[in-house]
C-alpha cells in the first residue's frame, strides 16, 4: 500500500468478521468463524488508500485497490461523470490512471475471488469541494491541428498562478517525431513555454499532453482540466532583416525567395535586434501610438493598417507602409515597426505562418527572452535553466 498524505485516508474492508473491518473491531477467530459459518474464503481484505465512506478526499489522488486472500476480478469505479479509468498491475492490484474531479461522490464495486467463492464489494467516497478561484486553466498555443512555423513554442498559460512548478512540469509532456531535444522553460507563475534545442525541423509532428487535472499547483490551487493538442511544422521560412542595408530576405527551406527593401525604427523608436517569431496575423488593424507609450509630436492612429504581423508584446509589427515606400531600402524612417511596400507585404503576408521566424541584426538594442515569443534569445543551456526540474 502506497504512504499516504493523511492517515484518514489509509483504510482495509474486510469480509464480514474477517481480520480486519471498517472500524467494527471484529477479532481474527470470530471472522475465521464467521466466514466458514456463510461459506467464504477465509481473510479476505480489500485494501484502498481511500478509507470507506471517506469525504473531502484529494483530488490528486490515484485511487489504488488490492486484496488479501483472494484476487481482484473486476474493479469498476464511477461517478455522475462517468467511470473512472484504471488497470491492473503486476502485484494484482488496480490502480485509476486518472486523478478525481473536485465535489463528487464515487462509487466503487469490486469483485474478489472467482466463481462461487467470489464476493462483491461496494463502498462510496466523496472528493473536497474546489471552487474555480481554487482551479487553474491552461490555454495551450498553437490550437490543435494548426500547422505553425519552425520558430513555434509551445505556449502555456494559467489564469491562476502555479507555485509548484515542478509538480505541474512533470505532468507536461512534448513529443515530437522525428525526436528533438526541448525543454520547459518558465516565463512566470502564469506563464511556460517549452522549445526544441534548435529550429523544429520542417515536417515535425507534435503531440502536447498537458496531465494537469487535478494537479497540486501549490498554494492551495489545482489543475481544472487536462489539454491534449497536436499540430505540425510548416517549411522552414526565416526571415533575416538587416537594419543598416534596409532589406529583408526571405528564404524558405534554405532557398533565398526574395530580398525586399524596408524600413525600421528611426532614431529614439530603435527596433530591437534579435529573433523572433511571428505571433499572429490580420488583414487589417487599427494601429494607435497610445497603445505602446507614443504621444505628443510623434502620436499616430491609423485605422486600416494592412498585412499586419505581430511580433513582440510591445508593438513591433511587420506590415504594409505606403507612406515609407521613398524611405524602404534606404532609411529607417518608422516608429519601430518593419515596413514594406504592400505588394511586398502582401505576397509575404500570404507565405507567412504563426511561428515562422523573423531574425534581425544592425542595432544596439536587443530582443528579449519574454517579449512576445522571444524564447531563442537565450542559449539553449541559459533556457534549459528555466525548467522546475533542472
Amino acid at each position: 500500500m502506497l504512504a499516504l498524505a493523511s492517515s484518514a485516508l489509509s483504510a482495509c474492508d474486510a469480509a464480514p468478521g474477517d481480520a480486519q473491518t471498517d472500524g467494527a473491531g471484529t477479532t481474527p477467530q470470530a471472522g475465521q468463524e464467521a466466514a466458514q459459518e456463510a461459506g467464504q474464503p477465509r481473510d479476505v481484505v480489500l485494501r484502498s488508500n481511500v478509507a470507506k465512506g471517506a469525504q473531502g478526499v484529494p483530488v490528486d489522488t490515484l485511487l489504488e485497490l488490492s486484496a488479501e486472500g483472494a484476487e481482484l476480478e473486476r474493479v469498476v469505479v464511477t461517478s455522475p461523470q462517468g467511470r473512472l479509468p484504471g488497470r491492473s498491475t503486476d502485484g494484482g492490484a488496480w490502480r485509476a490512471t486518472e486523478r478525481l474531479e473536485p465535489g463528487t461522490t464515487y462509487a466503487v464495486e469490486v469483485r474478489v475471488g472467482a466463481g462461487d467463492e467470489s464476493q462483491v464489494r461496494q463502498r462510496t467516497f466523496r472528493t473536497v469541494d474546489l471552487s474555480l478561484a481554487q482551479q487553474t486553466y491552461a490555454s495551450v498555443a498553437p490550437l490543435d491541428g494548426e500547422t505553425v512555423g519552425v520558430g513555434m513554442p509551445v505556449v502555456v498559460g494559467f489564469d491562476l498562478p502555479v507555485t509548484d512548478r515542478a509538480a505541474v512540469e512533470r505532468q507536461m509532456q512534448v513529443t515530437a517525431t522525428p525526436r528533438q531535444a526541448g525543454t520547459w522553460h518558465w516565463i512566470s507563475d502564469t506563464e511556460v513555454h517549452y522549445r526544441p534545442r534548435e529550429y523544429w525541423k520542417a515536417g515535425t509532428e507534435v503531440s502536447v499532453d498537458l496531465d494537469i487535472n487535478g494537479v497540486d499547483a501549490g498554494g492551495g490551487i489545482y489543475g481544472q482540466e487536462s489539454r491534449q493538442v497536436a499540430f505540425t511544422v510548416g517549411e522552414a521560412h526565416v526571415y533575416r532583416v538587416d537594419a543598416r542595408s534596409h532589406t529583408m530576405k526571405v528564404f524558405s527551406d534554405g532557398d533565398l525567395l526574395r530580398t525586399i527593401p524596408i524600413t525600421t525604427g528611426k532614431a529614439g523608436f530603435t527596433t530591437r535586434s534579435g529573433t523572433k517569431v511571428v505571433m499572429e496575423k490580420h488583414d487589417t488593424k487599427r494601429m494607435d501610438s497610445e497603445t505602446v507609450g507614443i504621444g505628443g509630436s510623434e502620436a499616430y492612429d491609423i485605422a486600416d493598417v494592412q498585412y499586419a504581423m505581430r511580433l513582440t508584446n510591445s508593438g513591433e509589427f511587420i506590415h504594409a507602409a505606403p507612406w515609407s515606400v521613398g524611405s524602404q531600402g534606404s532609411a529607417n524612417v518608422s516608429h519601430g515597426c518593419t515596413g514594406l511596400s504592400t505588394e511586398n507585404a502582401g505576397w509575404l503576408y500570404d507565405m507567412t505562418r504563426r511561428g515562422d521566424v523573423v531574425e534581425y541584426t544592425g542595432t544596439d538594442r536587443p530582443m528579449t527572452l519574454d517579449n512576445g515569443y522571444g524564447d531563442w534569445n537565450a542559449s539553449w543551456g541559459a533556457y534549459r535553466k528555466g525548467s522546475a526540474l533542472g
